[in-house]
């Protein structure tokens, strides 16, 4: 999964353009709620990554630190 990718699905469930949001963003900050994290975690389970999980990202909910997840 690219960077682009990642940044464009953030961007989109929290309704932003993905040059608002850079690698430092934290996102429950920017406005990501639980659910909508759920939500990137099984569309990103279905691409393929199978060890992402909500408490991995609820747990460091930094942009870039998502980035280097799933890269």
């Amino acid at each position: 999964m690219t960077d682009e990718q990642v940044i464009g699905d953030v961007a989109g469930v929290l309704g932003v353009d993905p040059a608002e949001l850079t690698a430092q963003t934290d996102l429950l900050d920017a406005g990501l709620d639980s659910v909508r994290i759920m939500s990137l975690v099984e569309k990103w389970r279905s691409a393929g990554h199978a060890d992402i999980d909500f408490p991995t990202l609820a747990g460091d909910p930094v942009l870039g630190s998502w980035i280097e997840l799933l890269a």
